[in-house]
């Protein structure tokens, strides 16, 4: 459930909810290092993984049970708060002060981006008419039909612009000019208006993730140059390598374009085969010639 559209009381019980999660998910993870301090980086990350997918689990199952919700918005919010925590405890004494002023730019400029964009119009289409009984497709009156599925019908009030790829967001309830998907993380549609917004964010958290991995690692050598067993069993170094594991695991699924269904097509390898596997596809690109021509004939 979208935050936009919960009473004020719901909201902060979810942004509770979210941060009890997060602080006991990351603590859970800072118990594998503690633990097993001789695993490999690759069995860390799967232990990880694992980790939260039980967590995950578990929070489903008991949020279900006393029909609770939990904001999705407020852990991405926790789970990067908690990352800046352990860099300004820990980290920041053992790397440089560029790097320091680097990354706490970059984690400020995040949180900014992120309360931005949950709050953000991504494209809200206007009503003339809610009683209006069809949705039809006719650029010249402004009005359309999707060709996927019966949805509520409203007439468009931009008769000007070409109006593209207008979906209903289940989530929202409302329809979205350029739709893309609707991001539980960032609890909000993404489409025309702030496409570019959540394309820079995402980058924005990929930048801030590597760097805090850069950042982990510098600590973590300086660390197991002075004493190893310090390493293995303080607070500091467990924390460290867990949310170092935390961040990698976030950029891999950051990176993967099978997160996104939209953008993925089934395809045969060969005539009759009985497998289909997915293969990376753009639905919305029409060619070269095809994107500008888009382009040009937009108009705000």
């Amino acid at each position: 459930i979208s935050d936009h559209y919960s009473t004020p009381n719901m909201q902060s019980l979810g942004k509770l909810i979210s941060c009890i999660f997060a602080l006991f998910s990351q603590f859970a993870l800072a118990l594998i290092p503690h633990y097993f301090p001789s695993f490999s980086l690759l069995t860390h990350l799967l232990l990880s993984a694992l980790v939260l997918l039980v967590f995950s689990g578990v929070g489903k199952f008991f949020r279900r049970l006393l029909r609770l919700h939990a904001s999705a918005p407020a852990f991405v919010f926790f789970n990067t708060l908690f990352i800046w925590g352990v860099h300004i405890a820990f980290i920041r004494k053992a790397i440089s002060l560029l790097w320091n002023v680097v990354f706490n730019l970059e984690c400020g400029l995040l949180l900014f981006g992120l309360h931005s964009i949950i709050s953000a119009d991504p494209g809200l289409v206007a009503y003339e008419d809610a009683t209006s009984k069809e949705l039809i497709r006719n650029e010249e009156a402004g009005v359309l039909r999707t060709g996927l599925c019966q949805l509520p019908d409203v007439k468009l009030q931009e008769n000007s612009l070409p109006l593209r790829r207008i979906r209903y967001c289940k989530y929202c309830k409302v329809y979205i000019k350029g739709f893309d998907h609707h991001c539980p993380a960032f609890g909000n549609c993404i489409g025309q208006k702030n496409h570019l917004q959540f394309m820079v964010l995402l980058m924005g958290f990929v930048m801030v993730e590597a760097s805090y991995i850069v950042c982990s690692t510098k600590f973590l050598t300086k660390l197991l140059i002075f004493d190893k067993a310090i390493m293995e069993s303080n607070l500091s170094g467990s924390l460290a390598i867990s949310t170092r594991l935390f961040s990698i695991l976030q950029i891999i699924w950051q990176i993967n374009w099978k997160s996104y269904p939209e953008f993925q097509k089934n395809v045969q390898n060969y005539p009759g085969q009985f497998n289909v596997e997915p293969r990376f596809k753009n639905p919305y690109d029409k060619g070269v010639l095809g994107n500008i021509k888009d382009f040009l004939s937009a108009k705000e």
